[in-house]
């Protein structure tokens, strides 16, 4: 397998979907606006997404694919698909359960997690029925997570990256095609969830069939394999819970100044964007090769892997850390600052999205050493390392609000996944499981330098250009058309910088990206 290859298959498809992501919202912005029915669609949207990301991607990643891997290495096909069928069995039969007692029990549970809405009947109901309908997309997807770990581990990473794709597509087809027709536009928005979430399990089935492992339908059994896989998946949903917990305490220290939860949330979206591209791909393809390679007793291979991971993580990171701490502003301003959302805000969004920044490294470094753990079916301590970072996120966030407000939050965070990041690569250093090899070693401060170099010329570009924006508005030019422009240069003319930096200092050359062109 072609790991560059792969990363750049699954990184495109992310980038791919985190473009429509952003259509299909300014999409339901306009058909629902921000009223009640809005509301009771996000309300019956997040419930199902929030227990797929809870029990179906953080345990079936970090605990299904090294078990597959395992059996698929060590006992060859039929073995792997056996255990796949197993898993799957037992897996539908908790989902259809899950999902049938939680249509009876809808109307209990919405005063659980939207207990506000019951002082407005029309919004509760809606909130009721919306939820019925959008909540089997969690057993489609956990059934896509599951046949995602064969695919991935069997080396095919288009199918299962492509599948949030084509969620999007048919959210906005929805949107623009359906919704018109139905008196309540959420309605059909949530039929849309529902039949996406279908959509994405017949293509993953399609897939997985075609690579002749789609797994046959048989009687649930609690065999080893399935216990093995429990016991491992047990720490990625507490991790999960963490993590969502986490995310909850952030909000409500955030809700204690005015406008702080808008600044951070505009903030995370944008430096989501690398995060999930970059952080996707490596946690995607690397579990799966590394799991295969140690099942093999290719310990060198394992370690080359990780090495060229982090390699190439660091080689796409560290400049789009570089151009967000350096160009802030320009990004926020020109992404939002319209309608209600004003100078202030860009202000106050761009101070977060610099302190998010400083951490993007560690998140995406996190992504390259937990598979080190994964792939040898160790799910606690990536779990423990996750619980210490929490930790020092709350901590710090309640300290940080007090001496220097909103931003404290978003550094705490940073702060937070550096002592992740630092654990995790420790851990492994002191088990022999993993050293930086002398490539690595000797192109890891090229790339620092090139993106410290690169940011500061985007720094000097945006910083100068003042007067030349000044007459253009005056010639004419809206702010908005200038705010595009100038972004547009500042992105083109970053790239290229860091390109020729690149090819200067010896971080990537032309022979190389000739290399992982080639098969």
């Amino acid at each position: 397998m072609n790991l560059l290859r792969a990363f750049a298959t699954v990184g495109g498809m992310t980038m791919m979907s985190r473009v429509l992501g952003f259509v299909r919202d300014i999409l339901i912005a306009a058909v629902l606006g921000t009223g009640p029915m809005a509301d009771a669609f996000f309300v019956a949207f997040k419930f199902p997404n929030l227990f797929r990301r809870l029990f179906a991607e953080g345990a079936f990643n970090s605990a299904f694919v090294p078990l597959f891997a395992k059996r698929l290495e060590g006992e060859g096909e039929k073995s792997a698909r056996q255990f796949a069928e197993e898993a799957f069995a037992v897996l539908l039969t908790t989902l259809v359960i899950v999902t049938v007692a939680a249509q009876l029990a809808m109307p209990w549970l919405m005063y659980v997690i939207a207990p506000g809405f019951a002082d407005t009947p029309a919004k509760f109901d809606m909130a009721v029925v919306f939820t019925q309908i959008a909540f089997p997309y969690l057993l489609f997807m956990s059934l896509v997570a599951l046949l995602s770990g064969v695919l991935n581990s069997l080396g095919k990473f288009a199918a299962a990256a492509f599948a949030p794709v084509l969620l999007n597509v048919i959210l906005i087809a929805t949107l623009t095609i359906t919704a018109p027709w139905f008196a309540n536009p959420g309605l059909a928005l949530v039929w849309g969830v529902a039949a996406a979430g279908l959509a994405q399990f017949l293509m993953l089935a399609w897939a997985a069939r075609r690579a002749g492992m789609l797994p046959r339908l048989r009687l649930p059994r609690l065999t080893t394999g399935v216990k093995r896989l429990v016991v491992l998946g047990i720490p990625g949903v507490i991790a999960g819970g963490i993590a969502q917990i986490n995310l909850l305490i952030g909000t409500i220290i955030a809700s204690l100044q005015d406008g702080a939860v808008s600044w951070l949330y505009y903030a995370d979206r944008v430096y989501q964007l690398p995060l999930g591209v970059i952080g996707i791909a490596i946690g995607v393809v690397l579990l799966p090769d590394l799991a295969r390679r140690l099942r093999a007793e290719d310990a060198g291979g394992a370690l080359w892997s990780q090495n060229r991971a982090l390699e190439f993580s660091m080689l796409l990171t560290l400049p789009a850390t570089a151009a967000l701490i350096a160009i802030p502003g320009p990004i926020v301003e020109t992404l939002f600052e319209r309608g209600a959302f004003d100078a202030a805000d860009t202000l106050n969004t761009q101070m977060a999205l610099a302190a998010f920044a400083l951490g993007l490294p560690a998140f995406v470094l996190i992504k390259v050493f937990s598979p080190g753990f994964f792939a040898r079916e160790n799910t606690a301590t990536p779990m423990r390392f996750a619980a210490a970072g929490i930790a020092v996120n709350i901590t710090g966030s309640l300290i940080l609000f007090y001496q220097v407000g909103f931003i404290g939050i978003a550094i705490a965070t940073s702060m937070a996944a550096w002592v992740n990041a630092g654990l995790l690569w420790l851990r492994l250093r002191s088990l022999g499981h993993y050293t930086a090899d002398e490539r690595l070693i000797a192109r890891l401060p090229k790339i620092i330098l090139a993106s410290a170099l690169m940011g500061a010329a985007l720094w000097a570009a945006a910083t100068y250009a003042g007067p030349y924006a000044a007459d253009l508005v005056s010639n004419g030019w809206t702010a908005e058309a200038l705010g595009i422009l100038a972004l547009a240069i500042l992105v083109a003319g970053g790239a290229a910088t860091y390109a020729l930096l690149c090819q200067l200092t010896g971080a990537a050359t032309v022979a190389d990206i000739k290399k992982v062109l080639q098969r």
